[in-house]
């Protein structure tokens, strides 16, 4: 996205490079008798002018033809509904632990992201805050999604059953500053029973790859099936579709974690 503080500033940056040069061919030089660039002013930028990034709206007959190309792959359609019912951001979706996922009571907690750390030799993925105090919320499970992490779930405790000792485990690892404040949890393979974790989006051997695990689904999209979207444009098509269908903004907004 173009940023308008930015492109004036390259305008300024220019403007200088041409009066500059412009002046030393009028009083060093001798070139030119005046210097044109003289009264060259910046013009006004509008917003509108400048090139936005307004996201993807996903329409149904994409949701639809994405559905059916990874029908096999349950982690990336469970995350992708995920998503798709509670306009949930990419990296709060993949920081969900089981624990967060209330289905008796329908309700998905939302209390931290999942950021990477690719210099990281002992864990690259970590779990941290959420982008704002207000992001902390808790949204609904409707029916369709209701089913959809039931089943999904059933079939998580199915490969750890399949896998026995070799399905994956993890632990979460607290890192503290120089305070000795604690900052963020590292999450980090291991068998301890201790502090324990269960991520809700990992492979079918439990192996836990926080949003990369979308990377490869979403080149088949593009490349494939031609579709030029972005994981996190479900957000955008969830606050649509609810704007559509008659929601107030602030309801949407408060389900969206925009509160102050």
């Amino acid at each position: 996205m173009y940023k308008t503080s930015s492109t004036k500033e390259a305008l300024r940056n220019y403007q200088k490079v041409i009066n500059n040069s412009l002046r030393d061919a009028t009083y060093y030089l001798r070139f030119i008798k005046n210097n044109p660039s003289g009264d060259l002013q910046i013009p006004r930028i509008l917003s509108f002018d400048l090139k936005k990034d307004v996201g993807h709206i996903y329409t149904n007959e994409e949701i639809e033809i994405i559905l059916d190309r990874f029908k096999y792959n349950k982690v990336f359609i469970c995350a992708f509904l995920t998503t798709c019912y509670t306009g949930m951001r990419t990296e709060e979706v993949f920081a969900l632990t089981w624990k967060d996922v209330d289905l008796d009571n329908r309700i998905i907690k939302i209390n931290k992201t999942v950021y990477a750390k690719d210099k990281e030799k002992k864990g690259r993925w970590y779990l941290g805050t959420t982008k704002t105090v207000g992001s902390c919320r808790e949204v609904y499970i409707c029916d369709t999604l209701h089913l959809v992490l039931s089943n999904y779930k059933r079939l998580q405790n199915e490969y750890k059953k399949e896998y026995g000792k070799k399905y994956k485990q993890y632990v979460l690892e607290y890192v503290r500053n120089k305070y000795g404040k604690l900052i963020e949890y590292r999450v980090v393979e291991n068998n301890s029973r201790s502090n324990r974790v269960e991520m809700v989006f990992t492979r079918k051997d439990g192996t836990y790859f926080g949003t990369d695990i979308i990377r490869f689904p979403f080149k088949i999209i593009h490349h494939e099936l031609g579709i030029n979207c972005r994981f996190y444009d479900l957000r955008g098509s969830y606050a649509t579709v609810s704007l559509r269908n008659g929601c107030k903004i602030k309801d949407i907004a408060e389900v969206l974690g925009h509160r102050e």
